[in-house]
C-alpha cells in the first residue's frame, strides 16, 4: 500500500493537480463516472486503487469527486 505522504491530504491539492498537472476537467460527467466507478467494488480499477492507497483514502476521493460536482 502506498504511504501516506504519496498521495494527496487536502481538496484544494487533489482538485490543482487534477487541473493543471494532470489536465483533468471535473466536469459533471467525469465527477459522475468516477464516483460509479469508485463505488462499485466489482470494478477492477476500484481494487486496485483500494489495493494501492485504501478503502478511507477512496472514500475521500469520493468526497471530493461529489464536491467538485457540485461546484460544477
Amino acid at each position: 500500500m502506498a504511504q501516506v505522504g504519496d498521495f494527496f491530504v487536502s481538496y484544494e491539492e487533489w482538485r490543482e493537480a487534477m487541473n493543471s498537472r494532470c489536465n483533468i476537467a471535473l466536469t459533471k460527467e467525469y465527477c459522475s463516472e468516477r464516483i460509479r466507478a469508485l463505488e462499485d467494488a466489482k470494478d477492477p480499477s476500484t481494487a486496485m486503487f483500494i489495493d494501492l492507497f485504501g478503502s478511507s483514502y477512496r472514500d475521500k476521493v469520493v468526497g471530493w469527486l461529489e464536491r467538485a460536482l457540485a461546484e460544477s
